[in-house]
């Protein structure tokens, strides 16, 4: 698996990044269906209200428990808000509930991103790179979700 060089978004790619958010925002993000969340969560430092929209990997129906990902690693500012305040709210579609954010062991992230890659092959293929991966095995997938893109569950309560 080799690593490519990353690049921080900016631009055109921001904007269209930034996009969902603003549906959200003035009230049409359930335009966006069952494949994106709005989450709302607090700030680890500021203790201020924050908001990013996610793409949903898996919606657990059973458990009704949402699994997502942070495509930008351990360091992203909304997975170290979560892990401070795990209790936060989200949207999806029209639907908004209170949820507990777990986070998924090593193991179990890198499983996760061999069945996400299986689901949606160009979306995974995508996101390896946009992180910084050229990646094309089952078993080169299993060892990016499992070293550098965590996954959290979002339990209902």
């Amino acid at each position: 698996m080799k690593q490519a060089e990353r690049k921080p978004v900016t631009g055109l790619k921001k904007f269209f990044f930034r996009a969902p958010l603003f549906l959200y925002r003035i009230g049409l993000g359930g335009l966006l269906g069952q494949r994106f969340l709005l989450l709302n969560h607090i700030g680890r430092k500021s203790g201020q209200p924050r908001q990013t929209v996610l793409e949903v990997v898996n919606h657990d129906q059973a458990a009704d428990t949402y699994t997502i990902a942070s495509g930008f690693g351990q360091k992203s500012d909304w997975y170290l808000n979560i892990l401070a305040h795990p209790q936060v709210e989200i949207q999806v579609g029209w639907r908004k509930m209170a949820v507990t954010a777990v986070p998924l062991s090593p193991e179990a992230s890198g499983q996760a991103m061999v069945d996400y890659a299986r689901r949606h092959p160009t979306a995974a293929k995508n996101l390896g790179r946009l992180i910084g991966y050229d990646v094309s095995t089952e078993e080169e997938y299993r060892t990016v979700g499992r070293e550098s893109i965590p996954f959290i569950a979002l339990e209902p309560g």
